[in-house]
């Protein structure tokens, strides 16, 4: 099908273009910007005058829930929140039932994947066998079967030579890892930052010690092993700094940070709601501030949503009884865009952190709309204001606390390989 977009205001981080104008897709490509391809007729024409067309959001961390417990989420249901929020290729962590450290679970995500047929989601694989932290995972014929990095979750690995082999191992296969790092033994029990909220409140705190402590650790093993390296979902304003630190000293270092974390600290936890519920927790005004600045200067390359849908029964118990997570696929976009409002990134520089900059950690040959590229794009009315609600919300789970929220900026359209898959 070929398509024309029309009139919208055009960024592509790849090629530095922000201006207004015209997208031609002819074969699940780009044809042409501003230029029509020779013998190019249009099928189908969307008017995008007064929005933002960009390439399709990349989320770095989003938890899909298949295979393994279908009242939480399905590759169906989580695919359908992603397309509606903009979002065109999705990692998913290998916290699957079983866990992806076979070939098997990577093909069945794959296939669930083509059958939902609105989008790329790409599995990480398991850096151990389950998840345990013992003997080292299959890594090579994991990545054969469509595994695009390696991680052992928050599960921990304590055996640091364990850690250094599994290192060593990809190193030597050009894989790339990636850490959501906590020192279990310091985390253990805890439910939220080990602050004065925390104290007040009565509950366990998590300080954070328990992450950088471990972002040392793996930062140090990194270094010896010369392993391409991802730091996922940072809470902590010290971590950003030794992130930053590594990055100066030339390792090959890269990081994120999850939206919620930006915008939300330990204060929003008063009143005991389960929502705020979040493993990495929000943190101190000072970690905030930290982590805002990491993403201005570029210690942080990119945003994610780290989506974890529950069913209802998961959050309706005691604070620190509840499974900690939130969703956001649909969120991330017009809660990124706050950053924008509140004058802390300009425009360009937010869509790069969503599309281009997860697409070059991740090594994808996407997140840009140069001409011969793959037509995953997002057009979006930055001025809409909207509620999520039960009946909009595609995602099983309704854990969020936005829900109900006023959110500014709205996808309007996201097309994958050229077909539209989501309108609004």
């Amino acid at each position: 099908m070929n398509i024309l977009i029309q009139g919208g205001r055009i960024i592509d981080p790849a090629s530095e273009m922000d201006a207004v104008g015209d997208l031609y897709i002819q074969n699940g490509k780009i044809a042409g910007i501003n230029t029509m391809p020779q013998g190019f007729t249009a099928d189908q024409t969307i008017d995008a005058s007064g929005q933002v067309v960009c390439p399709g959001l990349i989320d770095i961390c989003a938890h899909a829930r298949e295979p393994g417990p279908s009242q939480k989420g399905s590759i169906n249901s989580e695919s359908a929140a992603a397309v509606a929020g903009g979002v065109t290729t999705m990692i998913t962590p290998p916290t699957t039932s079983p866990v992806v450290d076979s070939a098997a679970v990577a093909e069945l995500i794959k296939d669930r994947c083509e059958e939902a047929g609105r989008m790329t989601i790409r599995p990480m694989g398991a850096m151990t066998k389950g998840l345990e932290g013992e003997q080292l995972a299959p890594m090579a014929g994991l990545a054969s079967s469509g595994c695009i990095a390696f991680t052992n979750a928050r599960k921990p690995i304590a055996n640091s030579l364990v850690l250094l082999r599994c290192l060593e191992y990809a190193a030597t296969h050009d894989l790339l890892v990636i850490f959501q790092a906590q020192d279990t033994a310091l985390a253990e029990g805890g439910c939220m930052h080990d602050g004065s909220v925390c104290t007040r409140l009565g509950l366990n705190g998590i300080p954070e010690a328990a992450e950088a402590i471990e972002v040392a650790r793996c930062l140090l093993l990194v270094e010896q092993t010369g392993v391409k390296a991802h730091f996922g979902q940072l809470s902590c304003e010290r971590s950003v700094r030794m992130i930053a630190d590594a990055r100066e000293r030339g390792l090959p270092v890269t990081a994120d940070v999850a939206i919620q974390n930006l915008l939300m600290t330990d204060e929003n936890v008063n009143g005991f709601h389960s929502e705020f519920h979040l493993i990495p927790p929000l943190r101190s005004q000072l970690d905030r501030a930290g982590l805002i600045q990491g993403v201005i200067s570029g210690a942080i390359q990119a945003i994610c949503s780290d989506h974890q849908p529950h069913e209802r029964a998961a959050k309706e118990a005691p604070f620190a009884d509840t499974e900690p997570g939130m969703i956001g696929l649909q969120t991330l976009l017009p809660l990124s865009l706050l950053l924008v409002k509140q004058n802390m990134l300009e425009l360009p520089q937010l869509v790069e952190k969503l599309t281009l900059a997860p697409a070059r950690i991740l090594g994808l040959n996407a997140g840009t709309l140069t001409i011969g590229s793959d037509a995953d794009i997002c057009i979006f009315d930055p001025e809409a204001e909207w509620l999520l609600t039960s009946k909009n919300n595609y995602s099983r789970g309704q854990n969020t606390p936005f829900m109900e929220y006023p959110l500014q900026g709205k996808t309007t359209y996201t097309l994958h390989r050229g077909e539209v898959v989501y309108t609004a």
